[in-house]
């Protein structure tokens, strides 16, 4: 198993835990807080808000981008709590991975009544 997919595996149990505790309807920053928690008990190295840069040509300018959770740097998360998940969601995702260099992300939509609705698997650069 590659080291991204067993760290999406280790986030999406820590989700799944979350989500069956709290159920829908809570603000991002309620589940973003539960799942940092839920990870580190699994031993993983979690960043929450991490400064992403945006490099532009010679400059590395500081335009705000922050990432919800970055896993091990490896997997990005983008935590949401909204009624239904829109291409702009993916595609900011998507920048994310490609300004971090990382192949997979998870975008999360915990205001669902059953989560695995409300998750999508974002491969950039590497197989599904």
């Amino acid at each position: 198993m590659r080291e991204e997919d067993r760290i999406a595996k280790l986030a999406l149990d820590a989700a799944f835990k979350v989500h069956r505790t709290l159920g829908p309807g809570l603000l991002e920053s309620a589940y973003v807080h539960c799942m940092i928690h839920e990870m580190k008990e699994q031993g993983l190295a979690v960043q929450h808000q991490h400064v992403l840069p945006l490099q532009y040509g010679d400059l590395k300018l500081d335009a705000g981008y922050r990432l919800d959770l970055w896993v091990e740097e490896k997997v990005v998360i983008e935590v949401k709590a909204v009624s239904e998940l829109i291409p702009i969601h993916t595609a900011q995702l998507l920048t994310y991975l490609k300004l971090t260099g990382n192949r997979l992300g998870l975008l999360i939509n915990f205001n669902e009544v059953l989560l695995k609705d409300g998750i999508r698997r974002i491969a950039n650069g590497m197989p599904s």
